[in-house]
């Protein structure tokens, strides 16, 4: 294995470039701004350095860049991981989008979900007419009977959300609309999850709003979130929006290199002054650097930080968890479809916890005549499902859709697995004091190492959030003095303020979004 000094091979797979940034006063090469990842945060971090003057160095582990952004291509269709709205309140974030891709590029799409519950589709959000007609006189009357029983002697214990839920709602609403749908996306009974979490999610849907909508619905709400009825999207999906970022990069003297993990960031006085890379012809290269924005995952950081932190940091680190996902899409004749974005499947009978119609987002994901369904499953890497071969998992999505009644498993054409790693940062009872620990020896040891970003600042948040602790750091790069770590874009949407976290520690609502904090999974990867 070759070290090469400031060094390495671009990603278009092109000879050496030097990984220098311009001259200094002094004539010298100053070290470039050294952004870990390619996603949404490290790329937009990377196109503001640029548009500064920096010649930035984008290191990206994946051979695409995007991160759960990106559009996965197989065989001429394209899906998306997870479906990604374009739809924000922080104008510099729009802004940002519309500078990065002309409008053309961008759909304005309907917003259209459902709930899939035995047999039948409940509006989502709920409206009180398709809610009553689908559960049927008697069972409507159940639930009512199971509403009041539940109010007028509640569960004495509602310190845990399944409680706290079947207090307000009844055991049937709950068993029908929170249950299973929650215990697939989190992989852990809702019973062991703490109530606080619920003052987060009651806090996205004014209750009262709630009911006034569901029996008149107004339309072009976007009060709530969960209430937004269009919103933008790019025509080849979420990925062209980073691709072209990319290209914006290297345009303006920046570098992106794939399939490059960073293996080692290495610190002294206080400060990172190189980082090492590994390439795919098994080489590595080291480059000096100015600043690290990092949007690699907290804990993969903290494995490579040169010297090795302290056993308590390094603890910390290890104590970070992570809900992994995969993607099964299968191509139908579009007469298979639904109308739908996506649906979410609260049926207990089957694993799928939600399914995307990519046909729905844009037409131009799919081909003439067929749309692709993209069967989302929630899971721990390493565990079952995870480790199951592709052909196995189209086998099995396959007999779900069956299952469902939605479509016949022999209409399937084809079918293509896509595995992502650490989708969701897991927030167990430990999580906000490890992440402290964290931040607070990076301060100490390298103060110009900048996490951003979903996993690099482990925080459950949207592409906008990430997009804006990266902006913001650029800007304190250059000379500002943003606490990023309060940055919660997700409060736009709130109709009342929740109260500010600092630092590591965010306060309920203060994470970007709302995310349960769990207990430890039986499993999981670290």
């Amino acid at each position: 294995m070759s070290t090469s000094e400031t060094t390495a091979v671009d990603r278009h797979g092109g000879g050496p470039q030097s990984a220098s940034g311009p001259a200094d006063a002094a004539g010298g090469a100053v070290p470039p701004v050294v952004v870990i990842g390619a996603g949404p945060a490290g790329l937009t971090a990377a196109y503001q350095l640029v548009k500064a003057g920096e010649r930035p160095l984008v290191v990206e582990t994946d051979d695409v860049v995007g991160g759960i952004s990106r559009t996965v291509l197989r065989d001429g269709w394209r899906f998306d991981i997870g479906g990604h709205r374009f739809f924000t309140k922080v104008a510099a974030v729009e802004a940002l989008w519309h500078e990065i891709l002309p409008d053309e590029d961008f759909l304005l799409r309907p917003r259209m979900s459902r709930i899939f519950y035995d047999g039948k589709y409940y509006d989502y959000p709920l409206r009180a007419a398709n809610a009553l007609s689908n559960l049927g006189p008697k069972e409507a009357v159940l639930c009512g009977l199971s509403y009041l029983r539940a109010r007028l002697a509640p569960p004495r214990d509602q310190s845990n959300y399944e409680g706290w839920l079947v207090a307000r709602f009844g055991w049937r609403l709950y068993r029908t609309f929170f249950k299973t749908y929650t215990e697939k996306v989190w992989g852990v009974p809702v019973s062991e999850m703490p109530a606080d979490w619920a003052a987060q999610r009651v806090k996205n849907l004014d209750l009262s709003k709630a009911v006034l909508n569901a029996v008149a619905p107004k339309r072009h709400q976007t009060e709530v979130t969960s209430l937004i009825e269009q919103f933008q999207y790019p025509k080849y999906g979420p990925g062209m929006m980073w691709e072209r970022c990319a290209d914006l990069v290297e345009k303006g003297g920046g570098t992106v290199l794939l399939q490059s993990p960073v293996t080692a960031v290495h610190t002294a006085g206080g400060l990172a002054r190189r980082v090492t890379l590994a390439h795919p012809d098994g080489s590595t290269s080291e480059t000096a650097c100015s600043h690290v924005v990092s949007s690699m995952p907290l804990q993969a950081l903290v494995r490579a930080l040169e010297p090795a932190p302290p056993p308590e940091v390094r603890r910390a680190a290890e104590g970070l968890h992570y809900r992994d996902f995969l993607t099964v899409a299968l191509v139908v004749p579009e007469a298979d479809g639904f109308p739908d974005n996506w649906i979410y499947i609260h049926a207990p009978e089957v694993k799928v916890g939600r399914i995307q119609n990519f046909g729905a987002w844009s037409p131009a994901m799919v081909k003439e005549g067929r749309t692709c369904l993209g069967l989302e499953y929630f899971v721990f890497e390493g565990d079952e499902l995870w480790q199951a071969c592709d052909d196995d998992l189209v086998a099995r999505a396959r007999r779900e859709l069956e299952v469902l009644g939605l479509v016949r498993a022999d209409r399937v054409e084809a079918g293509y697995v896509v595995r992502v790693p650490k989708a969701y940062p897991y927030y167990d009872f430990a999580y906000a004091d490890n992440v402290a620990t964290i931040v607070g020896h990076l301060e100490r040891v390298a103060g110009n190492v900048h996490p951003v970003g979903r996993n690099g600042m482990h925080k459950y948040n949207n592409q906008d959030h990430s997009m804006y602790t990266a902006m913001l750091t650029v800007e304190n790069i250059l000379g500002a003095r943003h606490d990023v770590w309060a940055v919660n874009v997700e409060q736009e949407y709130h109709e009342e303020e929740s109260g500010g976290g600092s630092a590591a520690r965010p306060a309920a609502g203060g994470t970007g979004r709302a995310a349960p904090v769990l207990p430890l999974p039986a499993r999981s990867a670290s």
